[in-house]
């Protein structure tokens, strides 16, 4: 697959004028995420690393809301009550947002509604988050007993610091757009009507920008903030794996489904 030619079920792609805009195209779930979408996404930013006509990239969702995370309802294709495998779609979530951080290109999420679960993995691994003021940022693995993935212990942590990342993570409460700006877990907040003209702003400055100091700058911030990216990773998918196998873990799902608040067991 190439930048220009990419063509993925749950994505739209675009190349226009340097700008490489992917969006995830599933609104009717609030474009959760599956294992074809992550490849998806995976696969255009590692070509995107090597084509010279990408000068910027856009990362946004489709319809009213970013990205509700991987997929968990029984109608969800992916999702482990249809038959999907969630190991695969975590191995398939932590390439996405390696290929996110390591573009050498500046990368704009744009949020303009929920992000949750690997969702805002996915929106913190750009480098500059833009969201409307009616955008939400929600860590809800402890609801169905799992844990932050993604990255999003490191990513979560390196922008608001351990006692709010402690917060989200352990206590999964929705964090506004006004709090997440002021906690430092994202750039800009924007009034939803005005959200797409700044980003379009944003986005024209930085592809007129010098394309060698952005990357040589995006890769010392990140070498500097996200030092334990990597090592994140690891822990987070050893410790996701051991919860997916739990009793806890099924059901966090059945009383998702069930509308109900899950009994959780496991010591």
């Amino acid at each position: 697959m190439t930048t220009a030619d990419a063509s993925v079920d749950g994505l739209l792609v675009d190349l226009t004028d340097g700008v490489l805009s992917v969006t995830i195209n599933r609104p009717d779930s609030l474009n959760s995420l599956n294992a074809a979408v992550l490849t998806g996404i995976a696969d255009i930013f590692e070509a995107a690393a090597d084509d010279p006509r990408v000068k910027v990239a856009r990362l946004g969702g489709a319809g009213r809301g970013f990205s509700s995370g991987a997929g968990i309802g029984a109608d969800d294709p992916g999702s482990s009550e249809s038959g999907g495998d969630p190991v695969e779609v975590l191995h398939l979530a932590n390439r996405a947002v390696r290929a996110i951080v390591a573009l050498p290109r500046p990368v704009v999420s744009v949020v303009q509604g929920p992000a949750a679960g690997v969702g805002v993995s996915l929106a913190l691994a750009g480098d500059l988050v833009l969201a409307g003021d009616t955008a939400f940022f929600m860590l809800a693995f402890t609801k169905i007993g799992l844990m932050p993935d993604g990255g999003a212990s490191a990513l979560v942590a390196a922008s608001v610091g351990r006692a709010r990342a402690m917060r989200m993570a352990l206590l999964a409460e929705r964090i506004s757009a006004a709090d997440a700006l002021a906690w430092g877990l994202v750039s800009n907040v924007y009034p939803a009507a005005d959200l797409e003209a700044e980003v379009a702003a944003v986005l024209d400055r930085l592809r007129h920008g010098p394309a060698v100091s952005q990357a040589l700058t995006k890769n010392a911030i990140n070498a500097a903030t996200l030092t334990e990216f990597e090592p994140a990773l690891g822990r987070e998918t050893e410790g996701q794996i051991t919860l997916l196998h739990g009793t806890d873990f099924r059901e966090g799902i059945k009383a998702f489904q069930e509308r109900r608040t899950p009994t959780f067991t496991d010591t």
